[in-house]
């Protein structure tokens, strides 16, 4: 299992390096993804402008990538959880 809480413009960096030491069947836990809910509205304040921009980057991909199931919980400021998965 690894878990993501760190600086938010950087969760894609860490997606890519936690892909590479996780195990099949390891868990990615990345807390805060929804970002007081910036994330997924129309916000784009600019103090915030590279966080948000990054986090939709890191939910995209984890929702896209073929070697991840993913499921975001909408509790606090939102935690993606991710099952890496070996391709077939």
């Amino acid at each position: 299992m690894i878990f993501i809480d760190a600086a938010k413009g950087k969760y894609p960096f860490f997606l890519t390096h936690a892909l590479r030491l996780l195990s099949n069947d390891g868990i990615i836990l990345a807390d805060n993804v929804l970002y007081k809910g910036y994330v997924m509205s129309d916000y784009n304040k600019h103090k915030q402008r590279t966080a948000v921009r990054s986090l939709r980057e890191y939910l995209k991909e984890v929702s896209q990538n073929p070697i991840l199931e993913t499921q975001i919980l909408e509790v606090g400021d939102g935690l993606a959880v991710s099952k890496k998965y070996q391709l077939k």
